[in-house]
C-alpha cells in the first residue's frame, strides 16, 4: 500500500514522546520525517533505561521500545544548532520539508532558531506544529510539563480515577499515556492543515498541548461540572454493577478476573442474560420484570450477579456471555491486549525487523487505509542518517567533513 502522506516531508525536532509520537504515526501513513536530534546527547528519551520500575532495554539489544513506539520510520541526523554549520543545514532542511514538528519552550526554540518567524521566514509553506504542555497562550506557555502533569494530573483525569478515601493518587496506567493520545491528535491536525493548504494555500500553524487532550478526553465530566456550576462528587470506592443496572459495571470472577458489563437498556438485555445463565427464577422475578423495575431493584439485581460471577471462572463466563445479544467484554492487562485476536485480525500488532535483524512487534497507531495493514520499519539509531541526509541536500563529502570537525553535525 502507498501511504495516504506519500510525498509529504516532515522536519521535527522534538524529543520524549509527545510530538516524536505524531511524527511515527506520519511515517506509518507514509510520511518521509527526518528526526534532529542535539549533536552530543541526541533525544534525551534514548536515556531513560527503566520505565515504571521496569527495564526498557533488553541487554546485548539495541531495540528499546521508549524509542521504538514514538520514533519508527524516521531517519536521525546530529546537529548542534548553536553552530552557524549547523543552522546551514537546518536552513535547507525546512526549505525542503512541508511539515515542521517541535515540542521545545519559547525561549528555547528563539536560540535554536526554530521559533515560528524563524521557520517562516525560510519557508512561509510550511505548516508549524507546536506542542506544549499548557497551550501557547496565557500565563503557562513558557512552562514545561509531562503527561503526567498536563494531561493526567490537569484533566481531572487523576483526580476521577481515585477514591474519595484514598491516601494516595491513582498513577497514570502506564508511561505516555497521555503522550501517545497527544501524538495522535497532532496527527490529525496534519492530516487537516494539509488540506487547507492544498485547497487554501494557506500554512497553518498547528497548537496542541497535553492540557487540551486531557480536557477533551474527560469532557464529559467537566461539562457536567460546568451544568451543575460546581464540582461533581469524588468517586467512591466501587462496587460491582451500579444500582440502577445491575447489567453495567465490573464483576470480580472466581478466578480473580474481572468481566466488564455495559447492557445499557436492562429491560432488553435481562431476558436473554437469565436465559444463557439458566436463571428461570431470576426472569420469572416480578422485581425485574421490565426495564423500570429493574432499575428500582438495581441493588438487588447486582447482588444476585455479582454472587453468580464470582462462582464462575473467567472461562465459563466467557462462553456464557457469548450466547447473548448484550455488550461485555473482559478486563485485559498489557499482555492480553498484545495477544488480542481482534487486534491482531485487524493488524494493530506490526512486525518490525531491528537492527540486529531481529523480527520484533510493536502495537500500530489505530488508524487504517484501505483494510490494508501497515508496514513499520525501526527507529533510527542516534544520528544514523546524518551522511544520507546531507548528501541529499547536496552538502559536498568534504564540506560534510568540515562540519564535524566544526561540532555542527554527528
Amino acid at each position: 500500500m502507498t501511504g495516504p502522506m506519500k510525498g509529504v516531508r516532515v522536519l521535527e525536532i522534538a524529543q520524549f514522546t509527545f510530538v516524536p509520537a505524531a511524527g511515527a504515526v506520519l511515517a506509518d501513513w507514509g510520511a518521509e520525517v527526518i528526526k534532529v536530534e542535539h549533536a552530543v546527547t541526541g533525544d534525551a528519551q534514548r536515556g531513560l533505561v527503566r520505565v515504571m520500575g521496569l527495564d526498557a532495554l533488553v541487554p546485548g539489544s539495541t531495540f528499546f521500545p521508549i524509542m521504538e513506539g514514538p520514533n519508527r520510520g524516521k531517519r536521525s541526523i546530529g546537529l548542534d544548532l548553536t553552530k552557524p554549520e549547523a543552522q546551514e543545514v537546518l536552513a535547507e532542511l525546512v526549505k525542503n520539508s512541508d511539515v515542521f514538528l517541535t515540542n521545545f519552550l519559547p525561549g528555547a526554540r528563539i536560540k535554536m532558531g526554530i521559533d515560528v518567524d524563524q521557520i517562516k521566514a525560510l519557508n512561509p509553506n510550511i505548516i508549524y506544529v507546536r506542542g506544549t504542555a499548557f497551550g501557547n497562550k496565557g500565563e503557562e506557555r513558557a512552562k514545561g510539563g509531562y503527561d503526567s502533569t498536563g494531561f493526567w494530573a490537569r484533566s481531572g483525569a487523576a483526580r476521577a480515577t481515585t477514591w474519595a478515601d484514598a491516601e494516595e493518587l491513582t498513577a497514570m496506567p502506564t508511561g505516555a499515556y497521555g503522550d501517545n493520545a497527544g501524538g495522535m491528535t497532532i496527527a490529525g491536525g496534519v492530516a487537516a492543515a494539509l488540506y487547507k493548504r492544498a485547497t487554501t494555500g494557506e500554512a497553518a500553524v498547528v497548537d496542541v498541548s497535553l492540557l487540551g487532550v486531557g480536557a477533551w478526553s474527560t469532557q464529559f465530566g467537566s461539562n457536567l461540572a460546568m451544568l451543575l456550576g460546581g464540582p461533581t462528587p469524588p468517586p467512591s470506592l466501587p462496587v460491582a454493577g451500579t444500582p440502577g443496572n445491575p447489567l453495567t459495571g465490573a464483576y470480580r470472577t472466581g478466578d480473580g478476573k474481572f468481566v466488564m458489563l455495559t447492557m445499557l437498556q436492562p429491560g432488553a438485555y435481562w431476558p436473554g442474560f437469565c436465559d444463557v445463565f439458566n436463571k428461570p427464577e431470576w426472569k420469572a422475578d416480578e422485581r425485574f420484570s421490565n426495564a423500570e423495575t429493574i432499575v428500582a431493584n438495581g441493588y438487588d439485581g447486582r447482588e444476585m450477579v455479582k454472587a453468580l460471577f464470582n462462582t464462575l471462572t473467567l472461562e465459563e463466563i466467557k462462553t456464557t456471555l457469548s450466547k447473548q445479544d448484550g455488550q461485555w467484554a473482559v478486563v485485559a492487562d498489557f499482555w492480553d491486549i498484545s495477544q488480542d485476536p481482534s487486534i491482531r485480525a485487524n493488524g494493530l500488532v506490526a512486525k518490525v525487523v531491528d537492527a540486529e535483524g531481529k523480527t520484533r512487534e510493536l502495537i500500530a497507531n489505530p488508524v487504517l487505509f484501505d483494510e490494508e495493514n501497515p508496514t513499520l520499519t525501526r527507529a533510527p539509531q542516534f544520528a544514523e542518517h546524518t551522511d544520507e541526509v546531507l548528501t541529499e541536500l547536496g552538502i559536498s563529502m568534504e564540506r560534510l567533513i568540515e562540519m564535524k570537525i566544526a561540532g555542527a553535525v554527528t
